[in-house]
């Protein structure tokens, strides 16, 4: 296992040794800000003070690229530049191939990956963590909303002049009714593309419509919903089919079963969303480190069957 020597907290480029694979990270710094929102929907109210760890977050969405070496042991080979792929990481459960094209037609070099279940998303940080000796997982909700801000109380992190959105992301408006490569749209302040539009993301957190009213008058620190059933989720920035007003960096979206609806299998596959082209995911880094046990932990849950 190959471990990234990052000591300082700034931005680096991860490489996944014995390949050709990289990606980005932004360094996200630790701080203080307000999340939800007093004039949007009821599920993000109330505003409350959040106090939030330093972390990273990945640049872009993941794409393809790095998606589907995960997905395929002979596609991961075939990117390898040195000779075979550890028997840790051989021993990584892959996902089930899916009937569909999950590309949805849409493109794959530079596209983000999408339709992967939460659970998919979660095991394929597992095979980062094997492949790099990083500790990558999703972002809790509270972190995504502080790294979409950027510093920023306004409705979008660029301000509340709904004319500039084209400027920053893909959406209903403008998306053409597909993914778009990423990185074409301008940064936030923190240097992160597509936070809004393109696909939605998976954070960690369990979805509760009434999860903010718990910390009125006090400031949470690094909250999270933590996951124990299968629906619903929560996703952040919305997509390529949403409303500009999805779009808010408050805005919140859930995951749903109906998702699953035209999967023939029985049970039903508990790594792909057939019905829904439009949710990604982006990746984390902690500054501190949890333990290894917390990590697999973390990693190893069992998933949940879906009837």
């Amino acid at each position: 296992m190959a471990f990234c020597q990052q000591t300082l907290h700034e931005n680096y480029v991860q490489k996944i040794d014995g390949s050709s694979l990289l990606f980005s990270m932004q360094a996200i710094p630790g701080g203080t800000f307000s999340m939800g929102s007093n004039g949007g929907k009821d599920d993000e109210k109330p505003i409350h003070k959040v106090k939030i760890a330093p972390f990273w977050m990945s640049t872009f969405e993941v794409t393809w690229d790095l998606y589907e070496p995960f997905l395929y042991k002979d596609y991961e080979l075939s990117k390898q530049v040195t000779a075979g792929i550890s028997p840790e990481v051989d021993a990584v459960t892959r996902p089930t191939k899916p009937y569909l094209d999950m590309t949805f037609g849409m493109g794959k070099e530079g596209h983000p990956a999408l339709a992967m279940t939460h659970y998919n998303a979660i095991q394929y940080c597992k095979w980062l963590y094997l492949r790099t000796g990083v500790f990558y997982r999703l972002p809790t909700e509270a972190e995504w909303e502080y790294a979409c801000r950027a510093g920023s109380n306004a409705a979008y992190f660029f301000g509340d002049d709904t004319a500039k959105i084209d400027d920053y992301a893909w959406y209903g408006a403008n998306a053409a009714g597909r993914t778009h490569q990423v990185g074409q749209k301008k940064p936030n302040a923190f240097g992160l593309y597509d936070m809004l539009g393109n696909v939605a993301e998976w954070t960690y957190d369990q979805y509760h419509a009434d999860f903010y009213t718990q910390f009125v008058g006090k400031t949470a620190v690094d909250p999270l919903a933590v996951p124990t059933e299968l629906y619903p989720h929560v996703l952040r920035g919305g997509s390529f089919k949403s409303d500009v007003n999805d779009l808010r960096s408050s805005a919140r979206s859930a995951s749903d079963p109906v998702w699953k609806q035209l999967d023939p299998q029985m049970p039903k596959s508990n790594w792909w969303f057939p019905e829904a082209p439009f949710v990604g995911m982006r990746l984390v880094r902690p500054v501190t480190v949890p333990s290894v046990e917390e990590i697999m932990s973390y990693y190893d849950q069992a998933p949940i069957e879906d009837f």
